[in-house]
């Protein structure tokens, strides 16, 4: 958001996008820090060298025992009702929509009806699913305890955890804020073991696109992430159909819509935004310097000035009306997922709210449908 609503806060709000986004350095002039700010990227690198990453194996066991587990005993099998699209074994039937594959088109009912109806198929073999992960410098901010790479980390160990219980395969593409780095491709593969290499991968990959070091790096001053460069070489990369997941905060230069929708018209696609309540809403912390960690740019500002927080509020309403436009054009169903976040809650949540808007699409063509057929 700080690159996308620049030119429209001027350096004040672009310094106050900084702050909410980009995970800026916040400091009070005349009190020390500011309770609740962020820290630079350079004190983010400081306090990763001093504390060192959690345990994979560790962050897994726990996410089992606080999370999968109890997905897994009230689901009980219906993460399946989540992966229609694709499979062998007749579903349902429904309304076509401007998104949907015309291979799948029943030209029996359309004809019968009058009304282009397709095909939902119940996915009755092995699920292929895949991780697409901006790692950029900006999903490396967290205004409280986690940060939104963590909540990344433990929503795809939960996620490909209860894939591979039940004997599915998982994949990950990783991309950072670098353009002269291609995106890192992991594999699908199943079982535990590709589970901790996932969550090992995200919370080891650097910003500026290496997964070789222990350390989150910054990107190179002046870059900015592009994602569309993910989803277009995730595009190439997944060549079996499959349910792709992507997370990031969608904070990036225009034209990735085009390429979201492209990945949807063969995949099944859900998008994860991630994000904090401070970009949504700005703390009054005073005086404080913040510094983007994607450009480096750094700006001074005083927080305490009442119009210019209602400002960044409604641009913040505004770039997220936007995005649920984007998702809804492209055919997209969106998971909206905070760093205070119950994991647990949020994914029941997200799970009725995708199943009930499945029973409404189709539950009330299905007295007609069956008219149709007998007739």
């Amino acid at each position: 958001m700080f690159k996308f609503l620049r030119h429209k806060l001027g350096r004040a709000g672009a310094a106050d996008l900084a702050a909410a986004e980009a995970g800026g350095a916040a400091s009070g002039v005349a009190g020390g820090t500011a309770p609740g700010a962020s820290t630079s990227a350079k004190a983010s690198s400081a306090n990763a060298e001093d504390k060192p990453a959690a345990d994979a194996d560790t962050l897994l066991q726990r996410l089992e025992w606080t999370v999968i587990r109890r997905l897994d005993g009230l689901l009980q099998g219906d993460y399946r009702t989540l992966l229609r699209g694709f499979g062998l074994d007749l579903a349902d039937l429904r309304e076509y929509q401007p998104q949907d594959d015309v291979r799948y088109i029943d030209w029996n009912v359309t004809a019968r009806l009058n009304v282009p109806h397709v095909r939902e198929f119940q996915e009755d073999r092995e699920v292929t699913a895949w991780f697409l992960i901006d790692l950029s410098g900006s999903v490396d901010f967290g205004s409280r305890e986690f940060k939104k790479r963590d909540v990344a980390a433990a929503l795809t160990g939960v996620l490909s955890r209860l894939l591979t219980r039940h004997g599915n395969r998982v994949g990950a593409v990783l991309k950072g804020s670098s353009a002269d780095q291609r995106a890192t491709v992991i594999p699908v593969r199943g079982g535990r073991r590709q589970v901790l290499h996932l969550i090992d991968s995200i919370r080891r990959f650097t910003s500026n696109g290496t997964a070789a070091q222990a350390k989150v790096a910054p990107a190179a001053p002046g870059q900015t992430t592009d994602l569309s460069a993910l989803l277009s070489e995730a595009y190439t990369a997944i060549k079996r159909r499959s349910v792709v997941f992507v997370l990031s905060d969608f904070i990036s230069t225009p034209g990735w819509e085009v390429a979201l929708a492209q990945l949807a018209r063969r995949h099944e696609v859900i998008a994860v935004r991630l994000y904090d309540p401070v970009e949504q809403n700005l703390p009054e912390l005073g005086f404080v310097m913040l510094q983007d960690a994607e450009t480096g740019e750094q700006l001074f500002l005083d927080t305490q000035d009442k119009n210019f927080r209602e400002r960044f509020a409604k641009l913040a309403t505004e770039r997220e009306e936007r995005l649920r436009a984007a998702f809804s054009q492209a055919g997209v169903d969106c998971m909206e997922l905070a760093t205070t976040d119950n994991l647990h809650q949020e994914l029941l949540r997200f799970i009725d709210l995708r199943k009930r808007r499945s029973r409404l699409a189709a539950g009330g063509l299905r007295a007609p449908l069956a008219a149709a057929l007998r007739g």
